[in-house]
């Protein structure tokens, strides 16, 4: 079992070659090693190809978010993914995508979605470590899903936003291998040590779990997605 959770952390106790150098792992450095074993994809050629505005869900408008709202990774690989973490805004659609594209903010989930026809956008690539749940290991480790609406308005939560939003959720489940239950697909509420509230009482989980495990596999992504700069929207 050690070994293989050696290999899984891309580096060996002997050390780690860089640049015709090695970097000796030993003692008390040693235990730093699944850490260290997050950076190999660093190295030249080993991180994953992105292209500008390249969505991970079919159909989702790619809407940017700042930089400073989320930090650069290379999931699966560095951080497993096991997690959907469910969030409501507590406003507007056009106000979220405004507010992630604010690097002052400091926060932003992977996606976004608008109340009346289900419409998706993407503001941060899956790939990537959005800051959403209010802990680092959530953050590391799941994927943020915002909904247009409040808490305590169940009228915002439409029939085309559930329907969407199961959509995305089982796919990304598919993609990542998550099981389509309660203990991997959470409120925001739920997240270890969180001060939100959300999605609050009236998000209906056993409606919402039944359709995300009904839910029909969605098309390959379109070569050419949709892309907009953070803010435009009004």
């Amino acid at each position: 079992m050690a070994a293989e959770a050696e290999k899984r952390g891309g580096l060996s106790r002997r050390g780690l070659v860089v640049g015709g150098g090695a970097v000796l792992l030993g003692g008390a450095a040693y235990t730093q090693r699944d850490t260290l074993g997050r950076w190999w994809w660093r190295l030249p050629g080993t991180e994953k190809p992105r292209r500008e505005g390249e969505v991970d869900f079919p159909g989702a408008e790619w809407v940017a978010a700042s930089p400073a709202n989320w930090r650069r990774a290379n999931r699966p690989d560095d951080y497993r993914i096991d997690r959907v973490v469910v969030h409501v805004i507590q406003g507007s659609y056009a106000v979220a995508l405004k507010v992630f594209g604010d690097p002052g903010h400091r926060a932003a989930t992977h996606y976004v979605l608008r109340t009346d026809d289900g419409h998706v956008a993407q503001a941060v690539r899956e790939l990537d470590v959005a800051y959403h749940a209010g802990n680092r290991s959530y953050n590391e480790r799941s994927i943020g899903i915002e909904h247009e609406g409040f808490v305590d308005r169940p009228t915002d939560f439409t029939d085309n936003m559930y329907l969407a939003s199961a959509r995305l959720t089982a796919n990304i489940c598919d993609r990542h291998g998550i099981p389509k239950d309660r203990e991997h697909i959470i409120g925001h509420n739920e997240v270890p040590g969180a001060d939100h509230t959300d999605p609050g009482p009236h998000w209906d989980w056993p409606r919402y779990l039944r359709m995300v495990r009904d839910a029909k596999p969605v098309p390959s992504p379109s070569p050419t997605p949709s892309v907009t700069e953070a803010g435009d929207g009004s």
